[in-house]
């Protein structure tokens, strides 16, 4: 039996949908996702977001990010402005499925 031109159809297909995955990567650290974002520095944001991807534990991830916010208050508050809190847990990755937290 002789692979049909679907099966040259379907080959293509999954080829495009698996460099569609690959083109989207890992988290990355934006204005519109990371709080405090306007006080940092571009090399602050970079090491923030190697810093977000490289934890495995939610709890180790949810301190950095409560340290990180309670960093970026500061330099708000400097400023004389209120930081406006995040509005997804970057850290939510980490949780088990269906662990409700």
């Amino acid at each position: 039996m002789t692979p049909g031109p679907w099966a040259a159809v379907l080959l293509g297909l999954a080829l495009f949908l698996a460099g569609s995955a690959q083109a989207r990567g890992p988290w990355r650290a934006s204005e519109g996702n990371t709080s405090g974002w306007q006080y940092m520095t571009p090399e602050e944001r970079v090491a923030h977001q190697a810093r977000i991807r490289s934890f495995s534990n939610y709890d180790d991830c949810l301190a950095y990010r409560q340290q990180h916010h309670q960093q970026m208050a500061e330099r708000a508050r400097a400023q004389g402005e209120v930081l406006r809190p995040g509005r997804r847990d970057i850290c939510a990755h980490l949780l088990p499925p269906g662990s409700g937290r």
